[in-house]
Order: C-alpha cells, then sequence, then structure tokens
C-alpha cells in the first residue's frame, strides 16, 4: 500500500466576530487592558480599558493596531 503524501497543515483557524463571543460582555482580561495601555501610549488615542468589556477590547486592540 503506498501512503498518500496530501498536505496535512491544519486548517486555518475561523476568526469568531468578538460580538459573537459568548463571554463578550464580561469586563476586558487583565492581559487585554495592559495590552491596550501600551498601544495607546503609541498613539494619540485616550482609551478606559476598565470601561471595556471583551469584545470592547478585542476590537479597539484591533483597530490600534491597524493605525
Amino acid at each position: 500500500m503506498s501512503e498518500s503524501n496530501e498536505n496535512t497543515q491544519p486548517a486555518a483557524s475561523a476568526e469568531k466576530d468578538p460580538a459573537d463571543w459568548v463571554t463578550g460582555d464580561e469586563p476586558a482580561t487583565g492581559a487585554q487592558k495592559s495590552y491596550l495601555e501600551t498601544l495607546a501610549r503609541n498613539t494619540d488615542e485616550d482609551v478606559e480599558p476598565d470601561e471595556l468589556t471583551k469584545a470592547e477590547a478585542s476590537q479597539k486592540i484591533d483597530e490600534l493596531k491597524n493605525d
């Protein structure tokens, strides 16, 4: 029997929209808050990470990374 040499790389992980997260309404995590503060220091953006949900923090991180 010959074995197949098919591409066996795992499928790309599907990214779920933060608005659809089950825990998206929970407060932002400590890691998210810290990362947002770091990103905000490099921009003119005012960020209040303590007031954000997990989903909002994730979206803000993406926004600041892409600036």
